[in-house]
């Protein structure tokens, strides 16, 4: 029987049509080019989004109100600089010695002692019950509680007195409060670290014979870092804006400073834009030293590290240009 002559083989593969070479539009057989969505109301979003920023930058760019001149002026003048000094110490001291203590306390309520978790727990408890400012308050005025300080036996007699008033001036009264509070946020912080680490680690280590201190110390606290360093950073940064409220004690941290200068020459809003300026200044270094120590202590738990602000950069300028080449391709056809 003959087979009819537009009858194809059930075998036969239909060939492709290439390009045409005289116009260059895509043969019928060509596969479809993928074009991305357009997405509309992202664009739309964003370009409201930049307006109202631009509206906001516009109003705080051009009001007279904030004198910018006279923040020009008064932004570097020794007043102000002796008083972020002040304050960055106070910062650096409170981290310090609150993480010190929050050690400690954090071990305690880990510890299976139900004395010392309970106290641990306690201290923990009582500090983050009470309002900062008032435990600031409570330790400027404890000398009306206890107006002597005696070192000697317990329960018997002393051997060295001190008036409290005496000891304890404006500036050491603000450390010892945020220590003790900042120590009861740390101990939290760092036990939730030390959770955050798998069992697995701890009885490994068991396997090799060290012992709790070494295992702590070696295996679980590296790892654990990786959990403590960004709510470290975020209290880091919440301490240094926390220094303000010590103003109230008339220490000469850099709100206090600002503070006596608008006392004098009444410009209250270009002198608080000046402390404003100078936090936003400080909290943006922090920031990135942060982004560095998480990226540091990434690198046993990712396979490739977060790129850099700079690797971003250049990845970025570097696809520009194959972007528009792939664009000038789907225009030409070549």
């Amino acid at each position: 029987m003959a087979t009819p002559s537009h009858t194809t083989a059930p075998d036969a593969v239909p060939v492709p049509v290439d390009k045409r070479p005289e116009t260059g539009v895509p043969g019928p057989g060509d596969l479809p080019r993928i074009v991305p969505r357009r997405r509309i109301g992202r664009r739309l979003t964003a370009a409201a989004a930049l307006l109202v920023f631009a509206m906001v930058v516009n109003s705080v760019v051009r009001n007279d109100v904030f004198q910018w001149d006279v923040v020009g002026r008064y932004f570097t003048t020794s007043a102000v600089l002796d008083g972020l000094l002040l304050t960055l110490w106070l910062t650096g001291a409170v981290m310090v010695l609150g993480f010190l203590l929050g050690i400690p306390l954090a071990v305690m309520r880990l510890s299976t002692n139900p004395v010392l978790s309970i106290l641990g727990w306690g201290y923990v408890w009582i500090f983050r019950s009470t309002p900062l400012l008032v435990q600031l308050l409570f330790w400027f005025n404890i000398g009306a509680l206890y107006p002597t300080l005696g070192l000697g036996v317990p329960f018997g007699p002393q051997f060295v007195t001190v008036k409290t008033v005496n000891l304890l001036g404006p500036t050491l009264t603000a450390v010892i409060g945020l220590t003790l509070h900042e120590a009861a946020y740390a101990a939290e912080v760092i036990r939730g670290g030390i959770l955050s680490v798998d069992s697995g680690q701890t009885e490994a280590a068991q396997a090799l014979g060290l012992g709790k201190w070494r295992t702590l110390r070696r295996i679980v606290i590296p790892q654990a870092m990786r959990s403590i360093v960004p709510t470290a950073g975020n209290m880091l940064i919440g301490t240094l804006k926390g220094t303000s409220i010590v103003s109230v004690l008339a220490v000469h941290d850099l709100l206090y400073s600002v503070q006596l200068v608008y006392n004098q020459t009444y410009q209250v809003i270009p002198l608080l834009m000046v402390a404003t300026l100078w936090y936003i200044a400080v909290t943006t270094v922090l920031s990135v030293g942060q982004f560095y120590v998480e990226r540091y202590y990434a690198r046993g738990a990712a396979r490739a590290l977060p790129p850099t602000p700079l690797q971003r950069l250049r990845a970025r300028a570097a696809a520009v240009p194959r972007t528009r080449s792939r664009a000038t391709t789907a225009k030409t056809g070549v």
